[in-house]
């Protein structure tokens, strides 16, 4: 038997003839639940483009065709056996604007409709179409579950659940599209006899196959629609306003499939790439319009970049073509990234300076990597950075307008994201973006809105360097790609005499994380090479922490290239050492640090820097911040371990006495939280006696207890150090003017360690 136009009023109405009359419609048991209401991203892409169809048809739209309906006609029944999905989102609409024009009806005949499946849902349908929903409700589910006549069991139900969910739908892309629309004006569209706003083809079925026979056949065809068939159909229709409609529906079936294919994720379709691809190509294209768009569906975005209501729709399709377009096929891909980037390391065997090193990254592919992980509207961060958004963009940036000195204007790219973290935030990509264009097709730096300033001040002295030592590129660009320094060599001074040493002397220094520790000695006997941190009295010194390479990072390449002036100049005399002296870094640290130490001992200046030099411990600290009394580093300072005073942290000087005394767990594990201005007191466990470091040496607390208190008294009288000022009790350290302040002439840890020591051992 043919098939026929209806509507889903008309399936009720007389039919041509020899078409079995249909009295109403029931969903057989062997048919899944109802599954466009169900929750979930992909669920929600496709019901709300669905509603978007038959919303803009019914509002005065195209009339819209709904392709085949299949079923079985018993007894003036319709079983449907491929329909049933679109079959109950038009009667939960006809319902739902029946209600809205006040045509509501339960004797009509469209109000037959029941499913089988479930006793439940059948009862659901016949309690809904006898209840027309009122004009105010806000939410009409929560309208629905709070009447006498829904049942409580029925929220257990998945096709009640999905209807209620549906409904919603409904009735929010209504207020949402057409807040306007007339309800009787649609009904008579969705209703209308000669030619219906919604229309599908019924195909009834000879009676030749059992129902489960012919279900299974049916639904061997492959599977339901993905949402990016939904989305492709009606994406070509947004762009019918333009001339390329035609070409984009025969090249996404076309060449661009055959481009997607060899990168499919492993089910043999290329739907999910597609989708990820053309969301990067809209985000982008949002980004040019300086548009920032909050959380929203693909599908309505790409129509307000695209559809003729944007007066920047061709260009926006000009370069949805070129995006695609300009890659010729994945050799083509592979090739054109494998020669731009590189995923390895200067030490690395098979690290290529020419080429710009992509810090943390697995693959240079971005093209694929986009198509595998982009999302423009992820819930926490982006598996496709925006950083990686910038480079994709510079590389078709390039291929699209044949930019010259492409690598090298790629390079300052990178360097100029990686300096800019702070500001890779989604409100400032079009600035970004924008910035990414000036340098990639104009190489203009000047134009420069968004990136770090001082990069690209960084970036201006490199070029004019490179411009009088071109011979020192190789050198500059290896630096560049150094984990640490990450394009950023606002450390370094830039004269041709000591560059290429110093370069080469800075890799030698860092290369093995092990040995940081003993750096950070080396560098601070060479000079004050910490700076204090912007807005804070704390000091910013390196790390020997292996896992904290970003401290580092911080310290030399995170400030203005004026506040890096003391740092660049003790790291300069450090690396003119190093690469002097022709040893290996570890006999090269050993060695600064025993001649300064030798120094120092020899002239008794025991000043802040001497202990920490000299006490590895007192270097300890994972994030290399400290702070001092007043904001000055001396005999009292806080070594953290977190970023912040409100995290546990270490007093380096208690640290080290503590250590070097041997006692153990006689004393409490020195750790201190607050203000660096508070009292840091070392304690031990028996007595309570307390030890803080002081300027003048160390304040010293008696016991509590009297019988205790006796011994504490006896062991401080028979020394010759420890006096008693007023209710203070000071174990002094001898001092010695030094730079207009008194500077310690004796080791204070030794001299407070031994009497740390006789406390112990005489029972406190």
């Amino acid at each position: 038997m043919k098939g026929y136009l209806a509507s889903y009023v008309g399936l009720f109405q007389a039919h041509p003839t020899g078409a079995p009359g249909i009295g109403r419609i029931e969903i057989p048991l062997i048919q899944r639940d109802y599954a466009q209401g169900r929750p979930g991203p992909f669920v929600e892409e496709i019901r709300t483009s669905f509603i978007e169809v038959l919303l803009d048809a019914i509002a005065g739209g195209e009339p819209v065709g709904l392709d085949f309906v299949y079923g079985k006609v018993e007894a003036g029944t319709l079983h449907p056996l491929d329909g049933q999905q679109r079959l109950t989102t038009l009667f939960l609409l006809h319902w739902y604007l029946a209600s809205r024009a006040n045509r509501l009806d339960p004797d009509a005949a469209w109000t037959r409709f029941s499913y089988a499946t479930r006793p439940s849902a059948r009862r659901f349908c016949q309690r809904l179409v006898a209840n027309a929903l009122p004009k105010d409700e806000a939410v009409p589910s929560a309208w629905i579950t709070d009447q006498e006549w829904y049942l409580h069991v029925w929220r257990n139900d998945p096709t009640i659940q999905a209807m209620l969910v549906m409904i919603d739908a409904i009735h929010d892309e209504i207020q949402r599209l057409h807040p306007e629309i007339d309800a009787s004006t649609a009904w008579g569209r969705l209703t209308e006899e000669d030619s219906p706003a919604v229309s599908f083809y019924l195909l009834p079925l000879a009676d030749m196959d059992s129902d489960e026979d012919l279900y299974i056949k049916m639904n061997s065809r492959g599977k339901p629609l993905t949402p990016f068939e939904h989305f492709k159909a009606r994406f070509e229709q947004d762009i019918k306003h333009s001339d390329r409609d035609g070409d984009f529906a025969h090249k996404i079936d076309g060449a661009w499939s055959d481009l997607l294919w060899p990168i499919h994720g492993g089910d043999n379709i290329v739907d999910d790439e597609f989708i990820r691809y053309i969301d990067f190509i809209t985000e982008i294209c949002e980004w040019r319009e300086e548009r920032v768009v909050a959380a929203e569906r693909l599908g309505p975005r790409a129509r307000a970049i695209f559809g003729p209501d944007n007066q920047r729709a061709p260009e926006h399709l000009d370069f949805l073509f070129d995006a695609f377009d300009r890659w010729e096929d994945d050799e083509h891909i592979n090739s054109i990234f494998d020669s731009l980037f590189s995923t390895s390391l200067p030490g690395d065997e098979i690290y290529d300076w020419q080429k710009v090193a992509l810090f943390g990254a697995t693959s240079t592919n971005l093209f694929e990597q986009s198509c595998h992980l982009f999302d423009s509207q992820p819930s926490g961060n982006r598996p496709f950075t925006l950083q990686q958004s910038l480079l994709l963009y510079a590389v078709l940036l390039h291929l699209i307008r044949g930019t010259e000195d492409f690598i090298r204007r790629l390079r300052v790219v990178r360097n100029l994201i990686a300096a800019s973290e702070d500001e890779m935030r989604r409100p400032n990509m079009p600035t970004l973006l924008k910035d990414v264009e000036e340098i990639i097709v104009n190489g203009d730096l000047d134009a420069v809105g968004r990136f770090s300033s001082n990069q690209v001040e960084d970036e201006r002295l490199k070029q004019q360097f490179l411009e009088a030592n071109p011979h020192l590129t190789q050198t500059l660009f290896r630096l560049e790609d150094h984990p640490i320094l990450r394009g950023t060599l606002s450390c370094f001074e830039f004269g041709h005499e000591t560059f290429r040493q110093r370069a080469e002397a800075f890799e030698a220094a860092f290369a093995d994380p092990a040995k940081w520790q003993r750096l950070t000695g080396a560098l601070l006997a060479t000079g004050n090479y910490q700076r204090q941190r912007p807005k804070s009295t704390g000091w910013q010194f390196g790390t020997s922490s292996t896992a904290n390479e970003a401290v580092w990072r911080y310290l030399l390449t995170d400030a203005p290239r004026a506040n890096l002036s003391a740092t660049r100049t003790v790291l300069g005399e450090f690396l003119d050492g190093l690469a002097a002296s022709g040893n290996a870094i570890e006999e090269h640290l050993e060695a600064v640090v025993s001649a300064w130490l030798f120094e120092r001992e020899a002239s008794r200046t025991f000043d802040w820097r001497y202990y920490l030099v000299k006490y590895p411990s007192m270097r300890e600290g994972a994030t290399g911040i400290y702070f001092g009394a007043d904001g000055k580093l001396g005999y009292s300072m806080c070594m953290l371990r977190t970023k912040t005073l409100g995290g546990w942290y270490r007093d380096p000087i208690l640290l080290e006495l503590w250590r070097s005394s041997g006692v153990g767990d006689k004393v409490e594990d020195p750790w201190f939280v607050g203000y660096e201005s508070g009292p840091r007191w070392l304690r031990l466990v028996r007595s309570g006696v307390g030890i803080r470091s002081i300027p003048l040496g160390f304040a010293l607390q008696r016991p509590d207890d009297e019988q205790l208190a006796s011994v504490f008294d006896r062991i401080c009288d028979q020394r010759g150090d420890v006096v008693a000022e007023g209710e203070e009790i000071l174990l002094t350290i001898p001092q010695e003017p030094s730079g207009g302040e008194l500077v310690d002439s004796g080791d204070r840890v030794e001299a407070c360690a031994a009497l740390l020591r006789d406390f112990v051992e005489a029972g406190l």
